[in-house]
């Protein structure tokens, strides 16, 4: 079983920044399929799922059935973006900060999920100085979720981990890809290899 990484926009060849992703890539452990060529048996054959910002979220909904099953048997999910075509039920759509503030984009950690677990937040908070990359809202939580990461004195959940009562279990981030944000390039490389490592089961809380 592998971790199936839907790539949903044109790149040729298609590479992810962090030196994790070709390492996994190069192992066979990360196999990336364009979205327009996706089929449900990609997902009978993965572990993991990796969905980024550039999903087509109207043209996924079709592989509602074959999501519920991947996760049904336990396959591991991490969603990046803004939920606007929710694909099963239990989860809602996307909800902006109201007129955010600086200080709306502060982020707290309120759970050490292993993917981020020993890392300072506070140095995702900008890219070159500007705020707002990490997250600028929240995809709701499904009842049972766990906020990881949270934004201003709200404490918006921009990330939080749902372990599905059904099986599976979905990291959501809502924002753009986590392991693209902050200024420190060991950081991003912890987060990649994280990431590889928590889809293919091999970290676990």
């Amino acid at each position: 079983m592998s971790i199936l990484l839907i790539q949903s926009h044109y790149q040729d060849p298609f590479t992810m920044s962090p030196q994790a992703f070709a390492e996994a890539t190069a192992q066979g452990k990360l196999i990336a399929v364009r979205e327009i060529e996706l089929t449900e048996a990609d997902f009978a054959a993965a572990s993991g799922l990796i969905t980024t910002t550039h999903l087509d979220q109207v043209g996924f909904l079709k592989y509602a059935p074959a999501v519920a099953s991947f996760l049904d048997r336990g396959g591991r999910w991490l969603f990046s973006g803004h939920m606007l075509r929710p694909i099963l039920p239990e989860l809602g759509t996307y909800i902006p900060l109201p007129q955010p503030k600086r200080a709306d984009f502060g982020q707290v950690r309120q759970f050490d999920h292993p993917v981020f677990a020993g890392i300072d937040q506070r140095m995702l908070e900008t890219n070159r100085g500007v705020a707002g990359f990490y997250g600028r809202g929240h995809n709701p939580m499904p009842p049972g979720a766990v906020a990881i990461n949270t934004l201003g004195s709200a404490a918006v959940p921009v990330d939080w981990i749902w372990a599905r009562p059904a099986g599976g279990e979905i990291l959501s981030h809502a924002g753009n890809e986590f392991w693209g944000c902050g200024d420190d390039p060991d950081i991003k490389e912890k987060l990649a290899g994280r990431t590889v490592a928590w889809l293919a089961g091999e970290l676990n809380r």
